[in-house]
This record gives C-alpha cells, structure tokens and sequence, in this order.
C-alpha cells in the first residue's frame, strides 16, 4: 500500500469546523494522561473521554484536530500524540494519520505486523516522555 496524499497542507486545517468541536487544549491533556498511563485509545474511546459518542463527521473532526496537536507537540519539542489515536480493530491509527503524520522512517504496509510494531515504537516516545511528566 503507498503512503496517501495528504488530504490538507501540513501548516492548515481543513477548515475550522473541528474547532466547534474540539478544544486542541482538551484534546492533549486526555492524550498526554493516556500517555502517562501507557495506553492507547480507540477513536471511539477518545471521543468518549471528550464527552461524544462515535460517529464518523466527529471522529474525521477529531482527525482534523489531531492534526494541531501534533503540530504543537512538534513546536513544543515534544513526542507527537495523535499516534495514540487507534483503530480498535487492530491498533494502529487510521490512514489519515499516516497521510498527516511526519513519517519518513517508515516505508512498509500500513497495516499488520510490521505496521503495528513502528507504531508501538512511536508510542513509546510518548509513554516514556509523559511517564516522566
């Protein structure tokens, strides 16, 4: 499978309808408390923890907002923490993050094993950085 073209410039949202929904300050202190209990979660589990149920226009709002997180996270020198965002069924984010993401040291399938093993290991950046916390 190849990488996926960004569906956005990386230095803009979509648009700022995310934001109506998401406040990207509550977003990083439910991921970075995730972080420090050495845990992923599923879109659904996110939402949830941000008082929504799933459905897919919040979960592509969430996307969008991840996308800010991460950029903070980068401006900030921290780990990124949209990688924590999982798809229940196997683990590993959805194909937006590997389109959004800066990932150049990945060139594999974006899902199975070897998928799942890169993904754990960039997990891990932000355990031990929020574990530290």
């Amino acid at each position: 499978m190849k990488k996926p073209k960004p569906r956005y410039r990386s230095d803009e949202l979509p648009s700022p309808a995310w934001a109506a929904l998401f406040d990207v300050e509550m977003i990083e202190a439910v991921l970075q408390a995730a972080a420090r209990d050495g845990a992923a979660l599923s879109y659904s589990e996110t939402l949830g923890r941000l008082g929504y149920h799933f459905s897919r226009p919040k979960m592509r709002a969430l996307c969008a907002a991840l996308m800010e997180v991460d950029a903070r996270a980068r401006r900030a020198r921290q780990p990124e923490l949209a990688v924590l965002v999982v798809r229940a069924s196997d683990s590993i984010p959805g194909a937006g993050w590997w389109a959004d993401s800066k990932v150049d040291d990945y060139h594999g399938l974006y899902e199975g094993p070897e998928a799942l093993a890169y993904i754990q290991k960039r997990q891990g950046k932000a355990f031990r950085y929020w574990g530290r916390k």
